[in-house]
């Protein structure tokens, strides 16, 4: 005798279908990007003093009861914002200087690429970064500075590296770090939703690079920094085969 195990076998009730859980995820997370988003135009139409928790429920068509399965209160919401908009970017620039496959030029415009997209999709974010600047609690204000010297320090690295191969004129990298900051901040200012975002990016990122190339092709001939910096890698390693390095006392 054959065994069956359909329908009619098991009482004739349909087993039931598998719930599906990536649903209440989904949910969650498009919720939270409607909140953030509306907490964000809020905090820079009215201040972060000026915005109640109320208000933001309202834009976002929740009760406040519903807006607290989502976020403990305004000043936790706030720092939320503070701190994806600070630390993204540095993360960016670092990812691409960690490419080794690409030289500084490549990277300079990679890195431009991705600040100006950034800014074009957060302009409301940032926008409201550099208004509360000055009226951020301390431990948000330290995270935040630390970012900016993250960003800082990753475009100083990438400029002075085309320096040194040649790629790059001599100019001050820390200078010049900043001259592409601060053209790249102000996208959050006069960028218009219908432009073209990669057209946009990549012609900014171009004027980032020009404003440091070299007038004169990249020369094989290590730069003299270059040159002393492994001469001295050179002779400390020398130093330590023979044991003749400095008394460490």
């Amino acid at each position: 005798m054959v065994m069956t195990t359909d329908v009619a076998d098991q009482g004739g009730e349909e087993a039931p279908a598998p719930r599906r859980r990536g649903r209440p995820r989904v949910r969650r997370e498009l919720v939270e990007r409607e909140i953030k988003e509306n907490a964000t135009r809020l905090f820079a139409e009215k201040g972060v003093a000026g915005t109640t928790l109320q208000d933001i429920a309202e834009a976002t068509g929740l009760t406040r009861q519903a807006v607290y399965h989502y976020v403990a209160n305004k000043d936790e919401l706030f720092a939320q914002l503070v701190s994806e908009i600070a630390e993204e970017p540095a993360q960016l620039l670092h990812q691409v200087n960690a490419m080794s496959h690409l030289g500084p030029r490549e990277k300079l415009q990679r890195m431009s690429e991705a600040l100006a997209v950034q800014q074009m999709r957060n302009g409301d974010r940032f926008r409201l970064m550099i208004r509360s600047e000055s009226d951020l609690p301390e431990a948000l204000a330290a995270s935040y500075a630390a970012s900016r010297r993250a960003v800082l320090k990753e475009l100083i690295t990438v400029i002075d590296n085309g320096i040194e191969v040649g790629v790059f004129r001599s100019v001050n990298p820390r200078t010049a770090a900043l001259g592409v900051v601060g053209m790249l901040n102000w996208i959050a200012w006069w960028h218009q939703p219908g432009d073209d975002e990669n057209a946009v990016a990549a012609e900014l990122a171009d004027m980032a690079v020009r404003s440091v190339l070299s007038d004169e092709p990249p020369s094989s001939i290590p730069s003299v920094p270059r040159l002393i910096r492994s001469m001295r890698q050179e002779l400390d390693q020398l130093d330590r085969m023979l044991g003749t390095g400095p008394d460490p006392r």
